[in-house]
């Protein structure tokens, strides 16, 4: 029987970037608000970034309702497994669009290499790991989904572990290195407070403070499913309910379309 992944990973930071929506032709009133939603709508899901944040919401979201409204039902019927249905199809949907993947993070990987020669040594090494980590994690998953499918003759349970285990070390070292730049933005508003610097370099630096926190939060969102779906025994591995790992999931989605909706994750510093 095939082993079902874990419902969706995010797209790692690096390759979260995506284009804005495109400006809206003016129109009277809630036409002109209408018009704006959906002309946002459209240049987000034909956008593959933004098409999977949205597929991914979408499926964490069903996870929650259908957990939440199963209980302690097992295995859920009616509304409730329809909706896990849904989200678990959708979580396979993910995972096959996944496959093309590698190049885009190998892309970003050759061009990051060692990191900036002006950045923080700290944040540079932690980086380096985080890209190393999830490049691995692609092929890992592939093989685990090719065995899945019937293509190669393999356990696939191991590759799942695998996987799973290099996201939430990406997902570990993200979290160390976003902890790691709010220090370093601590200290840059310490320097502004004792010096004359214009409003417009505090506000960037608080911005960048505010992206850096919803980072770490989406990403101990993450981590707290990733390890979940390691193998039992290890930490809370497998003892979420489906309802609170759809909630986590839904938390962390929400984060990513909030940031992406404000012009992407900061840069380091």
């Amino acid at each position: 029987m095939a082993t079902a992944p874990p419902p969706s990973r995010r797209a790692p930071r690096q390759l979260q970037a995506g284009r804005g929506p495109r400006p809206v032709t003016s129109h009277p009133g809630s036409v002109a608000m209408a018009a704006g939603a959906l002309s946002g709508l459209v240049a987000v899901l034909e956008t593959y970034r933004g098409r999977d944040r949205v597929v991914r919401a979408l499926c964490y979201g069903c996870q929650l309702a259908g957990g939440a409204l199963a209980g302690p039902q097992a295995p859920p019927s009616g509304l409730p497994g329809s909706l896990l249905a849904v989200s678990a199809q959708l979580s396979a949907c993910r995972t096959a669009l996944r496959l093309f993947d590698d190049f885009a993070m190998l892309g970003y990987s050759c061009g990051y290499g060692l990191g900036p020669k002006d950045e923080d040594v700290l944040v540079r090494g932690l980086s380096v790991l985080c890209n190393l980590a999830n490049q691995l994690y692609y092929p890992c998953e592939h093989v685990a989904w090719a065995a899945d499918a019937g293509i190669i003759r393999v356990g696939s349970q191991k590759w799942w572990t695998l996987s799973t285990a290099l996201w939430a070390s990406s997902l570990l070292l993200g979290i160390l290195r976003s902890l790691r730049i709010l220090f370093q933005l601590r200290r840059k508003l310490r320097q502004h407070q004792c010096s004359t610097s214009s409003p417009p370099s505090r506000r960037a630096v608080k911005a960048r403070v505010k992206a850096e926190v919803l980072s770490v939060l989406a990403d101990l969102a993450d981590l707290s499913n990733a390890i979940h779906w390691l193998p039992p025994g290890f930490l809370w591995a497998g003892h979420f309910p489906p309802w609170l790992v759809g909630l986590l999931g839904t938390i962390s989605s929400l984060i990513g379309i909030y940031q992406a909706s404000r012009g992407g994750n900061s840069e380091a510093v």
